[in-house]
């Protein structure tokens, strides 16, 4: 019966982290601070602070919108991620599936989801897939290519 619980049990494990499995490659310090980036970009969004968006990017960053042209450097990136009076990002959150470190240079990509609230109270949810290309400057990791599109089920 011991031997049936484990099979079960690593049967189990091996689903899980097959399913949800993430590929990590590169210094950990490197990756946790990229991890911790994602996070604190999300955090940044939920709470409108532009600025700390804004400084998320290198300063000749560009961004790939769905739907959009190519938009070029920090300040035109503020500007974009800037929104109208009344609406509000209620959830955002970065899934990476994959971090790879080469250099002073990374790349990660993954799912993002996320909530906005319209003036009129209705909430409107989204998801999507990105792909950022990041840059190590003064021992900090910044975006420098950041894209991502929709996904409509």
């Amino acid at each position: 019966m011991k031997q049936l619980s484990l099979i079960l049990f690593l049967f189990f494990l091996f689903s899980y982290t097959t399913t949800t499995a993430q590929s990590y490659s590169g210094n950990k310090e490197d990756i946790n601070s990229i991890l911790t980036n994602l996070s604190n970009f999300s955090k940044a969004v939920m709470a409108s602070d532009y600025q700390k968006i804004g400084n998320a990017y290198t300063i000749d960053a560009k961004i790939f919108p769905n739907n959009k042209n190519i938009i070029k450097g920090k300040n035109a990136i503020i500007t974009y991620w800037t929104l109208p009076e009344g609406i509000k990002t209620k959830y955002h959150k970065i899934n990476p599936e994959e971090i790879k470190i080469i250099g002073n240079e990374a790349y990660d990509y993954g799912y993002y989801e996320g909530i906005t609230l319209k003036t009129d109270g209705k909430e409107i949810s989204w998801k999507g897939k990105y792909v950022i290309v990041w840059k190590k400057i003064n021992q900090e990791w910044k975006i420098y290519l950041d894209i991502w599109n929709n996904i409509r089920d």
